[in-house]
C-alpha cells in the first residue's frame, strides 16, 4: 500500500481520520460501481448484435430499393449488404475496444 506523504493536519484532522476518510471514499465508489450480473452481459451481447444487424439491414433495404428503381448489370442489394455488414462489424469492434480500454484503466486504478 502506498504511504501518504506527511501533510500537516488541517482543522484538527489526524492521520487516522484521513485514512478512514480514504477508506470510506473507496467504499462509496465501489457501491456506485456495483458488480453487474448475467443480464448485463446478455444485454451487452444484444447491443453488439444490433450494432452489426442495423447497418446490414439498412444496406440491404437501400440495395433492394436501388435494384427495383434503377435495374443494372450488378446487384446493389448484395453490394450494400456486404458494405453494411463491414460497417456494422467495424462499429462493434470499435465499441468493444473502447469498453476494453475503460476496463483496463479501471483495473490499473484499483491496482495503484
Amino acid at each position: 500500500m502506498l504511504e501518504e506523504p506527511d501533510v500537516k493536519p488541517a482543522n484538527g484532522e489526524t492521520a487516522f481520520s484521513r485514512k478512514i476518510g480514504a477508506q470510506e471514499a473507496r467504499k462509496l465508489k465501489a457501491r456506485r460501481k456495483a458488480v453487474q450480473g448475467i443480464w448485463f452481459g446478455v444485454g451487452m451481447i444484444g447491443l453488439i448484435g444490433w450494432s452489426v444487424v442495423v447497418p446490414t439491414l439498412l444496406g440491404t433495404a437501400l440495395g433492394i430499393w436501388i435494384d427495383k428503381h434503377y435495374p443494372g448489370t450488378h446487384s446493389w442489394t448484395l453490394t450494400l449488404l456486404i458494405i453494411g455488414l463491414c460497417i456494422g462489424c467495424l462499429n462493434a469492434w470499435l465499441w468493444v475496444a473502447k469498453e476494453d480500454k475503460e476496463i483496463r484503466e479501471e483495473q490499473e486504478e484499483k491496482d495503484e
